[in-house]
């Protein structure tokens, strides 16, 4: 590669992660990347069948920061990201938008307040919360105020600025964090509603040295593989392919990776057709656990794309399945996540 193209792969790797942190510092020195190939899990997770089928790798991200033994300090005033100021005065039963909100409260080590989750959350406290809710554009006040909750924690200005606005009126404390955010500033803004700020500093430093580390190995790489990402859900519910605005485009780039969506032009998550699967030529396959689940497994995914087989990626069975926390969210497991593909993409055989 030559010295003007290895500059400009250094400059948009700084602006990737610039991208997912926002706090200020300059990463340290280009480190060798790990020499050795990435290993599956010892265990699956429990969303995933017993055994993934054979040449696949569950590529989960280890060291995903958490706290322990924190005490709250409510009430606390703080700002929603909508602009509106919030005093929480009691967290103990909150009503969570999405899991990457959730798995911020989970590392706060108080998975046990959340009261209220998506439907098919990827998320242990989601998925044991009492009450079970389907959020979207036009969730209405009535339906969040019956939860009975003492906290909303919106993840979409989007889908729950309007939402939030009404809950306030009627009394409740409700607050929106982004999810297009970086994650450092995800976790430190939900740890702060929930009186525990400090904790959550800690949290996003290492979240963000973790990522500082990821684009590291990515940069000293000689390997950029294509890689395409894909989805059960979106667009209408068909099979979608993550694009350039979301957290795993922007974090596949990050660790090493050319994201397919991102270079096809496809927003968020869009459908992506069968021709054009071919045409982009992934070299790597990514879905995470709730997705090949929602999928039904390996016949599933090959059935939602019949041409992934014809792809590089298919011919070598490369597929990797990674937590949704770590993939598809920008949250406290994403630098753990990010760290984790880079070694995996770096750990490639060059072309």
């Amino acid at each position: 590669m030559s010295s003007s193209l290895t500059a400009r792969r250094h400059l948009l790797v700084l602006a990737l992660l610039a991208a997912l942190t926002a706090c200020g510092g300059k990463p340290a020195e280009t480190a060798a990347p790990a020499a050795a190939a990435p290993q599956a899990a010892d265990a699956p997770h429990a969303s995933l069948p017993a055994a993934l089928p054979q040449g696949w790798l569950h590529l989960v991200g280890a060291d995903v920061p958490t706290s322990a033994n924190l005490t709250p300090v409510l009430p606390v005033t703080v700002v929603s990201d909508d602009g509106e100021p919030v005093t929480v005065k009691d967290a103990s039963r909150i009503v969570a938008g999405g899991d990457d909100v959730i798995a911020v409260i989970e590392a706060l080590g108080l998975g046990g307040q959340v009261y209220a989750a998506p439907l098919r959350s990827a998320t242990e406290a989601g998925r044991k919360a009492p009450k079970q809710f389907l959020f979207n554009r036009t969730t209405g006040v009535e339906g969040v105020l019956s939860l009975e909750g003492t906290l909303f924690l919106g993840n979409s200005l989007r889908r729950h600025t309007e939402l939030a606005k009404k809950l306030r009126g009627a009394g409740e404390a409700a607050m929106v964090i982004d999810d297009l955010q970086p994650a450092p500033d995800k976790v430190r803004k939900v740890a702060a509603a929930l009186g525990v700020a400090a904790a959550g500093d800690a949290l996003a430093a290492q979240v963000q040295a973790q990522l500082y580390e990821a684009a590291r190995i990515a940069a000293a790489s000689k390997v950029h593989p294509r890689v395409i990402h894909l989805s059960a859900t979106g667009a209408g519910g068909a099979p979608t392919v993550a694009g350039a605005d979301s957290a795993s485009g922007t974090l596949i780039a990050l660790a090493g990776g050319v994201n397919i969506g991102t270079e096809a032009g496809v927003a968020n998550y869009s459908a992506l057709s069968n021709e054009g699967v071919v045409a982009a030529a992934p070299e790597v396959i990514l879905v995470t656990e709730n997705d090949l689940q929602l999928f039904g497994g390996e016949a599933g995914l090959w059935k939602a794309y019949p041409t992934l087989k014809q792809t590089p990626a298919g011919a070598a069975n490369r597929v990797w399945v990674m937590p949704d926390v770590q993939l598809k969210a920008a949250s406290v497991g994403s630098g753990s996540g990010a760290l984790a593909l880079a070694k995996a993409l770096a750990a490639l055989p060059s072309p």
